[in-house]
């Protein structure tokens, strides 16, 4: 029975979309999955009837009702506590490198947007993308040697990596020059479960679905 409803972008494009279905499903939440087709950007009609902001992900659980990508990550760590490192020191880490993917990083999501079903190996390196990129980079790299991975804080997938799983799926896309740790990592996040179930459900979307902007960007 459900409790309640998530509701997200189609799977090929939403990369937000993705972290809040991530910390849905590492919670075992019960909600009934609502796609909505996007139209180029996020804010459709059909999501700003169906949402608060007008955006997706969109959490409805037992009279909560959450969005933003974060919020529904903390509120998913209030019934999945293991979602956020046990440790005051690691938690706050990890709570910083949360949030500064949820607010920076614009220039890479600019440049180089999230297609569960393309690659462009190459293509797109704005000098913006690269900074961001090289960020990025640094933050995984300090995170890693701390935990030893594979993941972000340690053997577990958690909050951290259910932030920055798209920008695994961008630069799976993208494909820019990556070092051998970053590498590791992406492959380790792709090879999750859940992440391998959001790609096959992102593969069998319909048709009508797909966006010419998306898959043969200029």
């Amino acid at each position: 029975m459900s409790d309640g409803r998530l509701v997200i972008g189609n799977k090929r494009y939403s990369s937000w979309s993705l972290r809040g279905w991530l910390a849905v499903h590492l919670a075992k939440l019960a909600v009934e999955e609502v796609v909505v087709p996007l139209a180029g950007t996020g804010a459709t009609s059909a999501v700003r009837d169906a949402t608060p902001n007008g955006l997706v992900p969109y959490l409805e659980h037992r009279g909560a009702r959450v969005w933003e990508s974060l919020a529904i990550i903390e509120y998913c760590a209030e019934h999945a506590p293991g979602l956020w490192p046990a440790a005051p020191v690691p938690r706050a880490m990890a709570r910083s490198v949360a949030a500064e993917m949820h607010a920076g990083f614009r220039e890479l999501r600019m440049a180089m947007p999230f297609n569960a079903g393309r690659e462009f190996p190459g293509a797109r390196r704005t000098e913006g993308a690269l900074a961001d990129i090289a960020r990025i980079e640094a933050l995984w790299a300090e995170c890693l040697a701390i935990s030893g991975g594979p993941y972000l804080f340690g053997t577990d997938f958690g909050a951290v990596d259910a932030m920055y799983a798209p920008v695994v799926g961008r630069l799976l896309t993208w494909q820019p020059e990556l070092g051998s740790g970053s590498l590791a990592y992406m492959a380790a996040v792709r090879a999750h479960p859940l992440m391998q179930r959001w790609y096959e459900e992102a593969l069998a979307e319909p048709a009508e679905w797909l966006l010419e902007k998306y898959e043969n960007p200029a």
